[in-house]
């Protein structure tokens, strides 16, 4: 087993924090953490990759120990994107590289092939976040419930769970801490990981400020009342900002795993975490109905835009894991890694 190593590299964007492990000389893989997280929840799988792949998982900006720059929203995940491309270049990575991504993270890889196509010998998305953004949209061609994208951005984050993130909380006394909501919306219980601690300072590691996590936001006279700001993180993922739709005509198209967990309620059809299904479930009053504001069909969202990839002559391969929730790769690992194993040895 290669031992993983933390590093540093000042790129030309600012300074990146990420894990390195296994032989320099061999092929390159990068793995991509999701929202409030960082390259700590990869540990496990960067060891099993580290025999064969030079592994490397870098903290995205507002994340883990990377420099806590500002994130501007409105440029959708292209601060992200941006900075992974300089991080790559003054890496002098010039080869193709094996691009994982979780999440949010499976989102900026997608921004990342749209801007700069040929950089990935293949991609995998794992439990990734809609192409149309989190919230705020209502069919899969990621139609906006209102012209101001209401019900999605920076002041869709649970106000309690922000403050207790700032506050460094630990504890599991509040349904709303950080270690509850790994608990209960990261993984399917009842499962609890072996590496809890780690995980709950991963999440712990989250930059919450001005510009940074949850974002600003802006009052609505539409349902539920919020609506996008200019800045930060949940802003960056609003679809206000961001539109994945035209990966499906890059140019140089990589073979596509798409791996989901089947019981994952962040990202889904029928997500615990967005305003759509809430209000269908009677959690936020005054729900204007399945007419005007639907839960977000996010899998579906990314199933439309796949077939797309596929009907312009990409291909991509969709496996769902049974008894599984967000984080696959920590819940069921031996079945991550199988899949992955298989699908990156039938890249041409």
């Amino acid at each position: 087993m290669n031992t993983i190593s933390r590093k540093e590299v000042q790129t030309e964007k600012l300074r990146i924090s990420y894990l390195e492990a296994g032989n320099p000389e061999h092929e390159p893989v990068l793995l991509l953490h999701g929202n409030v997280s960082s390259s700590l929840f990869w540990t496990d799988t960067i060891e099993f990759l580290s025999d064969r792949y030079r592994v490397l998982a870098p903290d995205m900006r507002g994340y883990g120990e990377t420099q806590a720059e500002p994130i501007d929203a409105t440029r959708g995940l292209r601060d992200w994107s941006e900075d992974l491309a300089a991080f790559l270049q003054t890496l002098r990575i010039d080869s193709a590289v094996h691009l994982v991504g979780w999440s949010l993270g499976a989102g900026v890889l997608m921004q990342l092939l749209i801007d700069r196509p040929g950089t990935a010998a293949s991609l995998t998305l794992l439990n990734p976040m809609s192409p149309f953004g989190f919230g705020g949209t209502k069919d899969v061609e990621g139609t906006p419930c209102h012209a101001d994208f209401a019900g999605s951005g920076g002041g869709t984050a649970n106000p309690v769970f922000v403050e207790r993130l700032k506050n460094g909380d630990r504890t599991d006394e509040d349904p709303n801490s950080p270690r509850n909501v790994l608990n209960q919306f990261y993984i399917k219980p009842p499962f609890r990981a072996e590496k809890e601690e780690q995980y709950v300072t991963s999440m712990l590691a989250t930059h919450v400020g001005p510009g940074l996590y949850p974002g600003t936001f802006v009052a609505s006279a539409n349902w539920p009342g919020v609506a996008p700001g200019a800045e930060g993180i949940n802003n960056a993922i609003a679809p206000k900002y961001v539109n994945l739709s035209s990966f499906s005509s890059i140019a140089e198209k990589p073979p596509v795993l798409w791996i989901r967990g089947a019981d994952d309620t962040i990202v889904s059809d029928t997500s615990f975490l967005e305003f759509g299904y809430l209000g269908q479930l009677g959690y936020v009053p005054d729900w204007p109905g399945p007419d005007v504001y639907p839960p977000q069909p996010m899998v579906s969202q990314m199933r439309f835009v796949l077939d797309q990839y596929e009907a312009g002559g990409g291909s991509y391969e969709e496996v769902v894991i049974e008894a599984a929730g967000h984080s696959l790769h920590i819940e069921k690992p031996e079945d991550f890694r199988r899949v992955w194993s298989r699908f990156v040895s039938e890249v041409k």
